[in-house]
């Protein structure tokens, strides 16, 4: 007799834990904006409106198949029980305090915005004039989703609720700690979203603009071409993240990082904290070139390293596709194990850090200064610090989730990235 194939002890036993998000929503959003962008480089519509439409055709196909599909709205961690709908008049008080602290965070959101000069200048202005068209539809809309959301939720007294009681005076235990989460969870989509939606136009019309023919022809303007492709797809599913922060959908913030570390070293990477803009303390591009300076007269080099950079831009856009609707910085919205968080916990930042290192060189010089190479190479590597500070931050703050410890574990047996460090380090991973 033939004895039955099986799966080797340490495989059978060993399987990647789930992911919260699957593979099919990125997939959904990915024809989506394909489809757009092919319709749109046809007739033409380059524009910073076309650059939204761009977001409707990936976030719309998402939110189909999360429902549809994955039929996300039944999750427990949505915190919703739709079998179990009560009465308006049982759940009315409640809705209405849950409206008085979303709208007062919405107000406090609107000065930060009127005060902050910056949000008056550059991208910001694009930005914010979406934000304000768009700010008397969400305050309706969020009369009857709080309505409708408080009738099936297991527990609507959540942060929104007791910031609205503290407001209004209640007499009721208040619960602090949920009121910060609430306000750094709305921090955090206030302060990137309008980057965001500042940014999606430019690379947008680029890539709507480009000469296919001249592209086609220039091995580096194809790869440039490409890097541009997936920064759109970048920040495209990026800012759909922001947006569509909802709890049927699962896509809602269960906490937001509570850490002043994990704080300070995300917003350091952004404007108008960024430290490593033109002139800032982190600057490592004066003297400085690009790879296409450096390898200049030397067609296979510039194919093989522009191949790179694209290969390393598409880990980049793919660690942001994983998440589907649930991106955004700062944030637990559910463990991500699939894609190329089965290499390395950390894809897009190490990706990132990688292109810069080849893109930059920093140890190459325009000015043949051995100071310049020497200061470019230090503050490029205190960059990529940065950007390791933010991972372990990340860790610490998911690692408060049974379900990232085991995802964490799981990586430091099997994933090939965590898996190089130990060996490197001297350890054997168990």
């Amino acid at each position: 007799m033939h004895q039955a194939a099986t799966l080797p002890p340490r495989a059978a036993a060993d399987r990647r834990p789930a992911s919260a998000v699957s593979t099919g929503t990125g997939i959904a959003g990915l024809a989506g904006m394909a489809l757009w962008l092919g319709f749109a480089r046809w007739r033409g519509f380059d524009g910073p409106y076309g650059a939204l439409v761009n977001l409707l055709a990936g976030g719309i196909p998402m939110i189909l198949w999360s429902l549809l599909v994955d039929k996300v709205h039944r999750n427990a961690s949505t915190g919703l029980d739709w079998a179990n709908s009560r009465p308006w008049r049982e759940t009315s008080d409640t809705s209405l305090t849950r409206l008085a602290g979303l709208w007062i965070t919405f107000a406090g959101i609107a000065l930060i915005y009127f005060v902050g000069r910056f949000y008056h200048s550059g991208i910001y202005v694009f930005a914010i004039d979406c934000i304000e068209t768009a700010a008397p539809w969400l305050f309706l809309a969020s009369i009857p989703y709080i309505f409708f959301t408080d009738r099936i939720a297991t527990e609507p007294r959540d942060g929104t609720w007791h910031l609205g009681a503290w407001a209004l005076g209640l007499d009721e235990p208040i619960d602090r700690e949920a009121i910060w989460n609430h306000l750094r969870s709305w921090g955090v989509k206030a302060f990137f979203l309008p980057f965001m939606l500042g940014v999606l136009p430019g690379g947008y019309g680029q890539l709507i603009r480009l000469d296919l023919a001249q592209v086609l022809a220039d091995p580096v303007a194809l790869a440039m071409a490409l890097i541009t492709l997936m920064f759109v797809v970048d920040v495209g599913f990026a800012t759909v993240g922001y947006i569509l922060t909802l709890r049927p959908l699962d896509a809602h913030i269960r906490t937001a990082n509570p850490y002043a570390s994990g704080w300070v070293a995300a917003l350091i990477c952004y404007p108008p904290f960024i430290l490593m803009s033109p002139g800032g303390p982190l600057d490592y591009h004066p003297g400085s070139g690009e790879w296409t300076g450096w390898f200049a007269g030397h067609p296979l080099l510039l194919s093989l390293v522009g191949a790179a950079l694209v290969a390393l831009t598409l880990v980049y856009a793919w660690a942001t596709v994983a998440f589907g609707l649930r991106f955004s910085n700062l944030t637990h919205r559910g463990i991500i194990t699939h894609g190329p968080y089965r290499w390395t916990r950390h894809p897009a930042y190490l990706s990132k850090n990688l292109f810069w290192w080849l893109s930059t060189i920093p140890i190459l010089t325009t000015t043949d200064s051995l100071g310049d190479a020497a200061r470019n190479t230090i503050l490029l590597g205190l960059v990529s610090g940065v950007y390791y500070w933010r991972g372990k931050t990340e860790e610490r703050h998911l690692g408060a989730d049974p379900a990232y410890r085991a995802y964490s574990a799981w990586m430091e047996r099997n994933a090939p990235v965590p898996r190089f460090l130990a060996f490197v380090r001297g350890k054997q991973a168990s």
